[in-house]
């Protein structure tokens, strides 16, 4: 699998979880990947991976990879990102816009230093990424791809469920405006801009750290293959045609008739 060969990915927040399985996915379809998150030592062993055991593992099934420390609530720490890619390859075709945090909480009383950190990783960073990108691409003229990591909390809520995530959702629902609006500015340019959500719970480190999950909820989760494969196809498709989708990845994949493929991604246990 050679679509991306030569071409270079950005992957934010990849040191676990669903941005660990994209870096996998565009590695193993030949994309060169910038492993970006802050991890750069396991402190805890329920969230374990760091930017290069990541980058290491994919080294180690034959791709390329370079992990970057990286913490997203910092301007300076996003254009060193930027910069540390360009210096190591030259060029950037790719960013996925992975990297979030969820800090729940009730509107009424919510507080304003974790509301000012909410929208600075949420929605500043991948502004600023997006920003520090783009020029690159466009002056290049061979296109590129952006892809922001959205959620189902996007969608208005019912009133019994998850009311707590109210400023997450309202992020969220953000930032797929901004994805549609972006993608229709620079449509002249062949950069894709799209929006990719999981269907529903993926069992990450991030989400079984603080919850007891059983195999059968392990069964009932989404595989984080499912998401990474999803954002490979869009992030190979056409961008002409696929571009400012609000996608969510079991609908894409059924859409497209794919299956996910194996990423070495291990199995999570129940915990």
């Amino acid at each position: 699998m050679s679509e991306l060969n030569g071409k270079v990915a950005i992957v934010t927040g990849s040191s676990r979880g669903i941005g660990e399985a994209i870096a996998r996915r565009l590695a193993i379809a030949g994309a060169k990947v910038i492993v970006a998150a802050r991890t750069v030592e396991v402190r805890d062993e329920r969230l374990s991976g760091t930017i290069d055991t990541v980058a290491d593992a994919i080294k180690a099934a034959g791709g390329e990879a370079t992990g970057v420390a990286t913490n997203l609530m910092k301007k300076e720490a996003r254009e060193n990102l930027v910069a540390a890619a360009l210096d190591k390859y030259g060029r950037i075709d790719v960013l996925v816009n992975n990297g979030a945090i969820l800090m729940p909480g009730n509107i009424v009383d919510y507080e304003e230093r974790s509301y000012d950190r909410m929208m600075e990783i949420l929605l500043k960073a991948p502004h600023h990424l997006c920003q520090l990108v783009l020029p690159g691409m466009i002056e290049r003229g061979e296109g590129g791809s952006i892809l922001n990591i959205s959620s189902v909390a996007a969608k208005l809520t019912v009133l019994t469920r998850r009311s707590y995530e109210a400023v997450y959702g309202m992020a969220k629902a953000a930032l797929e405006h901004y994805t549609t609006s972006l993608a229709a500015e620079i449509h002249e340019h062949g950069i894709s801009v799209n929006s990719l959500s999981p269907n529903g719970v993926v069992a990450t480190p991030g989400q079984m750290y603080a919850r007891k999950y059983s195999q059968a909820d392990l069964d009932a989760a989404e595989p984080v293959e499912s998401v990474a494969e999803a954002a490979h196809a869009l992030i190979t498709a056409d961008p002409k045609v696929i571009t400012g989708k609000l996608c969510y990845s079991k609908e894409l994949l059924k859409e497209f008739e794919i299956e996910p493929i194996d990423i070495g991604m291990p199995a999570p246990k129940p915990n």
